[in-house]
């Protein structure tokens, strides 16, 4: 019959015979007629296609034994006529004559057809229900198996993933010969590819449990995928078991002006986050009391930024200012409540240690501006804990309908409930429906946001109370908390809704936050939000422009990228002086650590910011912008990034909540500090097995100016002077060749006594004596690579170019270019010399005596020199 119908391929001019042979009784020629047919149907499909009803009879003849040979000639004929719904029909009625290791166009195209169909209905997402047909989930199978069969393995997960059937996931990742790389590429599908939370949970939960079955796990991996899951109990019992077993553990660890016045005091504590180096304050305290009310407010919270992470001292630090022993009017509120909020910027997220001296306070006072301040505290000490006790005390302030404290109130609600989605939600909404006060709606609005965080479709719901609400500001959160749920997913559908927001709202607040929001739905593709705001930006709107600005900031914070500096650099001249505030801080968050030879646009926005501050003839908004900029350019001593997601592709939750509340500093200036949550220390440090940093070298295989801190801008006079010619006295020129000619004769004679190696050094002295410019050496090429000594500063464009020397002593126990590297010592039986002591020792293997050398003789930075022995003091005659 093949024979038969391969000869019919080379011979045939036309298929009306064998059309017509569909006609006879016999089944064998019937038989013969279709598998001709099917060899036949790429040349002869139009002319087939008149008589596609008798091949469609004969498929739905019970009696016909050849009913799927007819199924399948069928569903070519609608292929090659456009209808792949049929097509797809009479294919799965072809059963098992569908190959699916066809690799034809016909093939190819309906099994696509065909998976989308099955992920659809698996999915839920074809419309109303439909219930799955078995012959469609037999190809798929098929598809599935072949796959997994032939070794493709990637794209057996793919498809398994698209699909939702977990147990052949599960089978395709059971068959890889690297089982730790296959885990890392599904972790990574289910973050790019599954738009659905409950169903990325299911995934993930699934690779733990196949993690769990190695015979090593990966505690690493497995905790990763634990976070995202939000099981912490589970990842504390595995901590448990690692610190009790051995130190396995460690490869888990992974002006007058006031307000240009204040944005000074902001810009020098960003500056300095996190260092404890308080210098200009100090030096500055009188130029700092002219700061009154909410201005001393924030001066005073500021010192929360500079020592923010320092725990121990926190408390400490900051007790001149706090409240004492319940003491009414021992201090200014304002300074009071900014020591307050400054308590809860230090221990942010890390607040088990100062959460009740907090709630002490909050209860104890009844001025509004220490309640503002305890509440963004403890929302912040507290963040995400959703404490009952805490939430309480912070929604008795909120009821007492002070617009000051209820505000802050709302902001310290969402902080504390942050991606809890809790019910307590709906009760702040029907609260923001009761009050009269902006202030308290504005910031119920933010807090609601807050706690529908990473939540995704579970949001949508609140979303569409909130952005269908009459009052504009409700609308204006919904933008927040469409951001928010969908924070870092590219998710299609919020984009359109923003989209649609950001074009035709009515209120300018919503439509700048809707264009704002689109930043932190895009933060994990970067590339793309350039392009998708391009034209917003350029839109007759200064808030729809500001709104672009501050989306590119966000969205590609740190990166450097060149399109973001490229569509930011028109909008830092723009007419509308807001607008070039909001882009001189977006390119400052773009730019933060990138120097002038990564990119020459670096240094001329330097200068700008400069010019912009110096010129008294600037306005206050640009200048206030450029002050803050200066400050982000330079935050932490330039040692920090702003990154919203970590290593491992996992949001940092405090990061992206901290730079949500930070873009608030539009209505209250005070929230400008939270962006120190974002910021994230770009350093390589390397821990031997106790812990310690160890000294060693690696390599950075690239330019050093790349990477280096960026050049410091000049600091240019106010004034410009005009040179004029100098007037010479004739007794100064007459002293000035007398000088000359003595210089001459001494360095002739030292030419002259100088051996032959010193003639180009006298001959060049000579040269300058003269007043002729000495010759130029031709500068010498700059090293290609560059090495780096443990600690060392890394930054996120530099990680690409890190590697361990070949012949060092230590090695990393799992590669990373930065951050914290647990190493392995290849030679431990030698003696060990470590760095950030406190007392420089070097340390010896088998507890051996160390050398006596001049760095152990060196006291400890904080240790009192010891007195001298007892002597007799005998005078010399």
């Amino acid at each position: 019959m093949a024979a038969a119908a391969a000869a019919a391929a080379v011979t045939v001019s036309s298929a009306g015979s064998l059309l017509a042979m569909l006609q006879e009784p016999e089944p064998e020629l019937k038989l013969h007629a279709l598998a001709c047919l099917n060899s036949l149907v790429h040349a002869f499909w139009h002319e087939i296609s008149t008589s596609v009803s008798s091949i469609e009879s004969l498929y739905e003849d019970e009696e016909f034994d050849q009913r799927q040979l007819a199924a399948l000639v069928a569903s070519k004929v609608f292929f090659h006529l456009g209808e792949l719904n049929d097509a797809l029909s009479y294919a799965l009625g072809a059963g098992a004559l569908f190959d699916v290791a066809d690799d034809s166009d016909y093939a190819q195209t309906l099994l696509a057809k065909a998976l989308d169909e099955y992920a659809a209905i698996r999915s839920g997402a074809a419309g109303e229900e439909k219930t799955m047909d078995p012959r469609l989930e037999a190809i798929v199978e098929r598809m599935l198996d072949k796959c997994i069969l032939d070794g493709k393995y990637q794209q057996a997960m793919g498809m398994a993933v698209e699909c939702r059937r977990l147990d052949k996931l599960e089978a395709a990742i059971s068959r890889c010969d690297n089982l730790h790389g296959a885990l890392s590429y599904c972790i990574n599908l289910s973050h790019q590819y599954v738009s659905h939370r409950e169903y990325r949970l299911e995934i993930l939960r699934c690779l733990v449990k196949i993690y769990q079955t190695l015979p090593n796990p990966d505690y690493l991996s497995i905790c990763q995928c634990l976070m995202f899951l939000d099981e912490s109990d589970t990842v504390a019992s595995i901590l448990d078991k690692l610190i009790s077993g051995s130190k396995t553990i460690k490869q888990a660890v992974e002006m007058r002006n006031s307000v240009c016045h204040s944005a000074t005091i902001c810009s020098n504590a960003i500056m300095h986050a996190g260092t404890t180096v308080d210098t200009f304050l100090r030096e500055n305290l009188e130029w700092l009391g002219r700061a009154t009310n909410w201005a001393k407010f924030s001066a005073t919270a500021g010192l929360g930024v500079i020592h923010r992470g320092h725990l121990q001292q926190g408390r400490a630090l900051m007790a001149p200012y706090l409240p004492q022993n319940g003491a009414i009017g021992s201090a200014s509120p304002y300074s009071e409540g900014g020591a307050l909020y400054a308590l809860g910027l230090i221990h942010a997220n890390h607040g088990e240690g100062i959460k009740e001296f907090l709630r002490e306070s909050l209860r104890n006072t009844s001025s509004e501006v220490v309640q503002h301040g305890a509440c963004l505290g403890l929302g912040l000490a507290a963040l995400g804990t959703a404490d009952e006790e805490i939430c309480e005390d912070i929604k008795n302030v909120l009821y007492t309908d002070s617009a000051v404290a209820g505000e802050a109130a709302g902001v310290g609600l969402g902080l504390l409930m942050v991606g809890t989605a809790s019910e307590k939600a709906t009760e702040m909404l029907a609260y923001a429906h009761d009050t009269q006060h902006e202030k308290i709606i504005r910031g119920l609005s933010l807090g609601i946001a807050l706690t529908v965080y990473g939540r995704e479709e579970e949001a949508d719901t609140l979303i569409e109370q909130m952005t269908r609400d009459q009052d504009p500001i409700l609308r204006y959160g919904g933008m927040y908390a469409l951001a928010l749920a969908y924070r870092g997913t590219a998710n299609n559908k919020a984009i359109h809704q923003l989209l649609h927001f950001a074009v035709s709202d009515v209120s300018d607040d919503v439509r700048r936050t809707a264009v704002l929001a689109l930043g932190f739905v895009l933060y994990n593709e970067p590339e793309q939000t350039p392009r998708i705001v391009s034209l917003l930006s350029e839109s007759y709107n200064p808030h729809v422009r500001y709104g672009a600005a501050l989306a590119v900031g966000i969205s590609c914070a740190g990166s450097g990228l060149s399109e973001a500096i490229s569509l930011l650099e028109p909008l830092t001249s723009d007419v509308v002086d807001f607008v070039r505030q909001g882009a001189l801080i977006a390119m400052a968050m773009v730019m933060i650590q990138t120097n002038e030879s990564y990119d020459s646009r670096v240094g001329a926005f330097r200068r700008k910011l400069e010019k912009i501050i110096l010129d008294k003839h600037e306005d206050t908004m640009s200048k206030m912008g450029a002050i803050l900029a200066s400050g982000i350019l330079d935050a932490g001593g330039r040692n920090v990034t702003i990154k919203l997601k970590s290593k491992s592709k996992h949001d940092r939750l405090t990061a992206v909540v901290g730079l949500a509340v930070f873009t608030q500093f539009w209505y209250w200036y005070p929230l400008t500090y939270f962006i120190s949550l974002a910021f994230s220390p770009t350093a390589l440090i390397g821990l031997n097995s106790d812990l310690k940093v160890p000294k060693f070298e690696f390599l950075s295989n690239a330019k050093p100016s790349l990477f280096d801190y960026p050049k410091p801008t000049t600091q240019q006079t106010a004034t410009t002077s005009v040179k004029v010619p100098t007037a010479i006295l004739s007794t100064y020129a007459k002293a000035k060749s007398r000088a000359k000619k003595d210089a001459e004769s001494k360095a002739k004679e030292k030419a002259e006594a100088a051996p032959p190696s010193e003639d180009a050094s006298a001959a060049s002295t000579s040269m300058q004596v003269d007043g002729a410019p000495a010759e130029k050496k031709a500068p010498e090429p700059e090293p290609t690579f560059q090495l780096l000594t443990n600690p060392a500063r890394v930054i996120p464009a530099q990680e690409k170019f890190i590697k361990f020397l070949e012949e060092s002593r230590y090695e990393p126990v799992k590669a990373a270019p930065s951050g914290f590297v647990l190493l392995r010592d290849l030679k431990p039986a030698e003696a060990e010399e470590l760095v950030l002591t406190d007392a420089p020792t070097t340390a010896t293997a088998n507890n051996a005596p160390a050398p006596n050398t001049s760095e152990q003789a060196a006291m400890a930075v904080d240790e009192e020199p010891q007195p001298p022995p007892a002597f007799e003091y005998t005078a010399r005659i």
